[in-house]
């Protein structure tokens, strides 16, 4: 596996298994996207007990559909793993791809990353990621009900799973994951297959900030009534897609992993100045996010309204604060760093780096992509310009973090190993099948 699958490729993948595996595994589709393409999911053994696997909840994120494939093959073939992977005891219910709509505009990134030539820049030109009502796990924080989202919560509640795994991928950076609760026995096995990979651990994310952070890497999600310790924008986090197992006394699991490693994000060692470079980091993003909006203002009146175009929404939900909210969250650590008795890491302003350069780079992207195929004559200007800015950004970013690409198969291999840790512990501690 030296790239990743596309959805197409995923979903015929999938069939050919239920084919060479007759009687292991069945394929069905529980639900229609907002286009109107399938949403399926693949079900491995006949337990009584049920572990649930989302791939591609973000379509910028494709290793889920790569993890999927290679879990569902281990399955069908039988191959015990665990106590976990004993078809008798567990099925596993695996959805494909949860916004099949999204990974459409994403269609050029399964290309963009495939070859020897792996680069930050090609990632961007093709990335598309929905403004936040619009993603399936987290339009319900923003009282959005989209249908990719209710096929989700139906089969949780069709199932009740004992666990569910929602396959993430970050840019750069390293791997970890996030809890609805704390799994005591997952730290050890996650640790152990990311360093046999040669994966860092990310020690302090920008997702999870304020978590409970029981060992490196595995953050815990605080209890609801805790909104301080919640990234902005996630005060109703309990209403996504993430803490509905919880009705059944199930646990989620984001796992994460990175497409390119910084072992900047391993290094628990105190930073030297971590209130100047959150000074910085806060400028770089708003900066950033300036320059890209500015170019923006100068195309409004020859793009596509937003109304019709979901790049352009994006932009448009980008310009509107957007890049001063990421900035502000940070101003509680940038106290902590200046007067508080815990310095921040290296790994933890690693975390905010990522953000920093990335929040402007994905606009840009959507936006380099629109003057593209822009007719007004004022469009190739704009798009040289950008381009100019965007090409600089990508290659410092690469230098800042020294960055090197993880092969789709490493991060493949580390996220199907977690899964299966989880899926193992989850059911040590998990209820009773229903």
């Amino acid at each position: 596996m030296d790239r990743y699958p596309t959805v197409t490729e995923v979903s015929d993948s999938a069939r050919q298994l239920v084919s060479r595996f007759p009687g292991s595994g069945r394929l069905r589709r529980i639900g229609t996207s907002r286009a109107g393409r399938p949403v399926e999911m693949l079900s491995v053994g006949h337990g009584p007990r049920h572990v649930l696997v989302v791939a591609r909840p973000h379509p910028d994120e494709p290793v889920g559909g790569a993890t999927a494939l290679a879990l569902a093959e281990r399955l069908a073939r039988g191959d015990r793993l665990s106590p976990a992977t004993d078809p008798a005891l567990v099925t596993w219910d695996i959805v494909l791809c949860l916004d099949p709509d999204g990974a459409a505009l994403s269609r050029g990134i399964e290309e963009a990353t495939a070859g020897p030539g792996h680069t930050l820049d090609a990632y961007y030109r093709s990335a598309y990621r929905p403004v936040a009502a619009e993603q399936p796990e987290w339009a319900p924080i923003e009282s959005v009900q989209l249908p990719e989202t209710q096929a989700l919560f139906d089969v949780i509640d069709e199932l009740g799973p004992v666990l569910q795994c929602s396959l993430h991928g970050v840019e750069a950076g390293g791997s970890w994951v996030q809890l609805t609760r704390d799994l005591p026995g997952l730290g050890l096995p996650f640790r152990a297959s990311a360093a046999e990979l040669g994966i860092p651990v990310q020690r302090g994310t920008f997702d999870a900030l304020y978590w409970e952070n029981p060992g490196p890497g595995v953050y815990v999600l605080p209890p609801p009534d805790s909104t301080g310790r919640l990234a902005a924008g996630s005060e109703n986090i309990g209403r996504s897609t993430w803490c509905a197992p919880q009705r059944y006394g199930g646990v989620t699991a984001i796992v994460e992993v990175p497409m390119w490693a910084s072992g900047l994000a391993a290094d628990p060692s105190p930073h030297p100045d971590a209130t100047g470079a959150l000074r910085d980091l806060a400028a770089l993003v708003r900066d950033g996010g300036q320059q890209v909006t500015a170019v923006l203002d100068k195309a409004r009146t020859f793009l596509p309204p937003a109304a019709d175009s979901p790049p352009r929404r994006v932009l448009e939900w980008m310009a509107d604060g957007l890049y001063d909210l990421v900035a502000d969250a940070w101003e509680p650590l940038a106290r902590q760093a200046a007067d508080g008795p815990r310095r921040l890491t290296t790994a933890q302003v690693c975390a905010l780096d990522i953000v920093a350069r990335r929040q402007p780079l994905r606009a840009a992207g959507l936006l380099l992509r629109l003057l593209a195929a822009a007719d007004d004559t004022a469009a190739p200007g704009l798009h040289r310009d950008l381009d100019e800015l965007f090409t600089a950004w990508c290659a410092d970013f690469e230098q800042a973090l020294r960055l090197r690409w993880v092969p789709v198969r490493d991060q493949a291999e580390l996220q199907a190993r977690t899964v299966v840790a989880a899926a193992g512990t989850a059911l040590t501690t998990g209820t009773a099948p229903r």
